[in-house]
């Protein structure tokens, strides 16, 4: 076989892979994000109604705020 052949196949498999690479991790997230859902302020607010407690603005804030630097930090 030729140089010429061995480099474009060496590239058609280059862009093969990105290209499945891209649809496989797109799908996975999508997946993810549908089983575990970020939790949004409205979610956190019927949870602490459930929990018998009344929601301040400040509590809410301060809340989500601790959640999403222990999301960041794992």
């Amino acid at each position: 076989m030729s140089t010429g052949l061995w480099i474009l196949i060496v590239i058609l498999a280059a862009v093969a892979g990105v290209v499945g690479g891209f649809f496989f991790a797109r799908r996975y997230m999508q997946n993810y994000l549908k089983n575990n859902p970020p939790i949004t302020e409205e979610m956190l607010r019927t949870m602490m109604l459930q929990m018998g407690q009344k929601p301040s603005e400040k509590k809410l804030k301060q809340m989500l705020s601790t959640m999403q630097s222990q999301a960041r930090k794992s």
